[in-house]
C-alpha cells in the first residue's frame, strides 16, 4: 500500500475553484452538546441558488446529501475549516480517467 499525503488548505488563506470536488475539515456540534471536527467529501460553489428563496449563497461547500457549509466563521451550524483536493489515482498524475483509458490504467496501476 502506497502513502498519499494530503495538503490541507486553510479556508482563510483561499477557498477552491468553482464546482472543484475537495474533501472538507468540517467542525460542527453533536446534538449531546460534544464537538466534532471531520473529513467529508464535498464540491465547492463560489455561487450557489436556494431554490427555496432564489437568493444566491456566496462561496459554500456541499455535500453528497447537499448539506451547504460555510467556510469557518461563516452562518452553518456545520462549516469547514479546511479543503484538500482529492489525490491523483493510483500510479498516474490525474483525478479522473474516462472512455478506453480506463482499463488500461487500472492495469497498469495494479502492476506497480
Amino acid at each position: 500500500m502506497k502513502t498519499v499525503e494530503v495538503d490541507w488548505v486553510g479556508v482563510e488563506e483561499r477557498l477552491p475553484h468553482e464546482g472543484a470536488a475537495v474533501l472538507g475539515a468540517v467542525t460542527c456540534r453533536y446534538p449531546d452538546g460534544e464537538d466534532v471536527w471531520l473529513v467529508l467529501p464535498m464540491h465547492f460553489r463560489r455561487i450557489h441558488p436556494d431554490e427555496s428563496t432564489g437568493a444566491e449563497i456566496r462561496n459554500v461547500f456541499i455535500d453528497a446529501d447537499d448539506v451547504l457549509r460555510k467556510p469557518y466563521g461563516g452562518g452553518t451550524e456545520e462549516q469547514v475549516t479546511h479543503w484538500a483536493e482529492y489525490p491523483c489515482l493510483p500510479g498516474t498524475a490525474v483525478r479522473q480517467i474516462v472512455g478506453d483509458e480506463v482499463r488500461s490504467a487500472i492495469a497498469a496501476a495494479r502492476r506497480d
